[in-house]
């Protein structure tokens, strides 16, 4: 099948290797260069997602935020200007819920389909092919689309309707920030307690308190390693979106909130580029006291 890959950053980069390794040819388009890896594997560069359109039949793309994936859409030599029609737009990036209804209904008015698929699972399950997917859209086109995003992933599950994908993954989003917290508080306390960090984790991964956080993040906090498997900077951007929704439903996500700020503190303090699991450093600052090292 003829595939188009636009966004080929941390994440973007290993699953488009993974359509390529499935047998699939693959047009590939980022802001900056393609990377030699991909080339290496057969990869046709574009230099605009409208040439993207215009070869693949399926075209997936991972960008940061809502700008830009509007502008990958709909912007000049985007892809709302190629030859769309019976073609399936595949938007893996994590955005807005409302814009991505709005979108899909653009999209479709010109004779396209539209999924959104955003993905869990960070840098190493886009290596290893293990991202978890949550998809809106229609069945017919899940069905269609699904084979490619099994290469991707191992946990797929069609959510609902256009939106509900985004929703799914602002949920998760949620869960995941109160849960490095969680292990954050408890790292921290563990530490200033004058117990080693290291056996206290692998005790808590024997029980109930086991989790995929505590034991991958977990480790990054107290061997420091933080280089980006995703951003704080992003995970910023994921509970603003939680937020926004959250005064438009009228609701309360008291912790989601202080989430937010725990990162707004590291952010402040130069650690927007590093990995989320650094939200630890906010917690080390006001307790005055590092898990390790």
């Amino acid at each position: 099948m003829k595939v188009g890959f636009i966004g080929l950053g941390i994440m973007g980069t290993p699953m488009a290797e993974k359509l390529i390794a499935g047998g699939h040819q693959l047009y590939a388009n980022t802001l900056s260069e393609v990377p030699a890896s991909l080339l290496d594997q057969g990869a046709i560069p574009c230099a605009t997602p409208k040439q993207v359109v215009d070869q693949a039949e399926i075209i997936f793309i991972m960008v940061p935020d809502t700008p830009q994936v509007e502008e990958v859409l709909f912007g000049p030599n985007g892809c709302a200007e190629g030859q769309l029609k019976g073609k399936v737009l595949v938007d893996m990036s994590s955005i807005a819920p409302l814009e991505t209804k709005a979108f899909a209904q653009r999209v479709n008015t010109l004779g396209a389909s539209y999924l959104d698929a955003p993905v869990s699972g960070g840098e190493v399950g886009a290596q290893q092919g293990t991202l978890t997917i949550m998809v809106g859209g229609d069945e017919a086109t899940f069905e269609r689309v699904k084979p490619l995003l099994m290469l991707m992933g191992k946990n797929i599950t069609l959510v609902g309707g256009n939106g509900d994908g985004q929703t799914c993954k602002v949920a998760n989003q949620i869960i995941v920030a109160l849960t490095i917290e969680a292990v954050s508080e408890a790292l921290v306390f563990a530490a200033k307690a004058g117990a080693d960090p290291a056996r206290v984790r692998e005790a808590l991964m024997g029980g109930f308190a086991a989790s995929r956080i505590l034991e991958v993040h977990g480790e990054r906090m107290i061997k420091r390693t933080f280089a980006p498997g995703f951003r704080i900077s992003l995970h910023q951007k994921d509970l603003n979106l939680a937020l926004q929704g959250a005064k438009a439903l009228s609701l309360s996500l008291p912790n989601t909130a202080t989430c937010q700020e725990l990162f707004n503190l590291c952010a402040a303090n130069g650690a927007k580029d590093l990995d989320h699991s650094a939200l630890v450093q906010a917690l080390e600052l006001m307790a005055n006291h590092k898990v390790a090292g």
